[in-house]
């Protein structure tokens, strides 16, 4: 299981240095990312929240300096998000169950629904709805409920819990090399650049315990 950010870099985008992706492509969301590959997860969650203060109201007005214009949506919205989710993969037959449309890297506590909570989340809809769904102790997460002959992938409650808290820890340590990264190329935007990140990844800022897994988020 991996956290994923869905991946399309703006046209000539120069505010600071990315990485080359491919559209659409899943940048899985670790420590280990590159200066530059961090640089790319930043300029993506910032542009899905880079919304035009004229179709918000509560947004205030744009600021005109181009980094603090680009930057406006991520930091002042209440409810950020990023396009991505955690993508789980089999690894003895490749199959991927990954994140549909309809889902968000803010969203990952969901999973937890499947094992706590109602025991069902979908994700998704046409040409490729996904469905994960508790059944006793095994978890079945079916790739496109619109097959009947859909590939799916089984893994014991055990075993998923086991993973969310990989994904966690994942996501603990992108959050960590973000925030150095911020202080050294966005020095003057570093702290509320960290706490926007910690927001759309779900998290805790740094320096504040994090939320036992699988607990409710206030």
């Amino acid at each position: 299981m991996q956290p994923v950010l869905e991946m399309n870099t703006p046209d000539g985008f120069d505010l600071w240095a990315v990485a080359e992706t491919e559209r659409f492509s899943l940048l899985p969301l670790t420590g280990d990312l590159s200066p530059a590959e961090i640089g790319t997860a930043l300029m993506r969650i910032a542009a899905c929240n880079d919304v035009d203060p004229a179709d918000d109201g509560d947004l205030p007005p744009r600021p005109t300096e181009p980094l603090s214009g680009f930057l406006h949506g991520l930091l002042n919205l209440d409810n950020p998000y990023a396009a991505g989710g955690l993508r789980v993969t089999d690894i003895s037959t490749g199959i991927a169950f990954s994140p549909g449309c309809c889902d968000g890297l803010e969203d990952w506590h969901d999973w937890y629904r499947v094992l706590d909570g109602s025991g069902i989340i979908g994700y998704g809809h046409d040409p490729q709805p996904s469905l994960a769904e508790r059944h006793g102790d095994t978890i079945r997460l079916t790739i496109d409920t619109d097959r009947t002959d859909s590939p799916v992938i089984e893994l014991s409650d055990i075993e998923l819990r086991r993973l969310l808290a990989g994904a966690q820890h994942d996501l603990t340590e992108f959050l960590a090399a973000a925030t150095v990264w911020t202080s050294e190329h966005l020095p003057d935007h570093s702290v509320p650049v960290t706490a926007a990140l910690a927001r759309v990844l779900a998290l805790p800022a740094p320096g504040i315990p994090p939320t036992p897994p699988g607990t409710a988020r206030a």
